[in-house]
């Protein structure tokens, strides 16, 4: 089984797929670099060229990809993860709109420990703020960035609650690595 966090933007996914994975012994992918290193191209120039909508066919694509190269072997489990037990293979951070197709829901439901990472609007703004790498987080709407955060978030919430666990990512990272430890601890007992 796999660990797929979820999450808006810059909820930290990607920071705690490390955290996790180090913690665990096991394999990280974040799709979106996945996705990036695969075509050589960044997020906003596959947008740009095909829309959303051909950008959200190929991130379905590469999270069965990843999906499969972890669950295969090709990517063995650490030491830690068995003796915690033989069911984690791998961390893998989504990008923030991996959840709206529901065959993606579905496939990482029935694959894996899904964790939903919740933050608040005023806090994913500020980190957006602080580290907007437009070419990797393109908007998405073309509204001011606590607009577009709002609207995307308050959309795309009930998609992010079909999670199995919900983690209050605004917290300091290694607490909230703390909370996602327990919660999958409890999920393999």
């Amino acid at each position: 089984m796999l660990i797929y966090l979820t999450g808006p933007r810059a909820c930290g996914k990607t920071s705690l797929g490390r955290a996790l994975a180090t913690a665990l012994d096991l394999p990280f992918v974040d799709t979106d670099h996945y996705l990036r290193e695969r075509s050589g191209e960044e997020v906003a120039a596959i947008v740009a060229r095909e829309g959303w909508e051909g950008f959200r066919r190929r991130e379905s694509a590469v999270l069965r990809e990843v999906a499969a190269g972890l669950e295969d072997g090709s990517a063995a489990a650490g030491a830690a993860a068995q003796e915690a037990g033989p069911v984690w293979r791998g961390v893998v951070a989504t990008g923030g709109g991996m959840v709206l197709a529901e065959e993606n829901r579905r496939f990482m439901r029935e694959t894996g420990r899904v964790l939903f990472l919740d933050v608040p609007v005023a806090e994913l703004v500020r980190r957006l703020s602080r580290n907007p790498l437009e070419a990797q987080r393109p908007s998405l709407t073309g509204k001011s960035l606590t607009e577009e955060v709002a609207e995307v978030l308050a959309q795309r919430l009930p998609l992010y609650e079909e999670a199995h666990h919900r983690l209050d990512a605004a917290r300091p990272l290694r607490d909230v690595c703390a909370q996602a430890l327990a919660l999958l601890a409890q999920a393999v007992a």
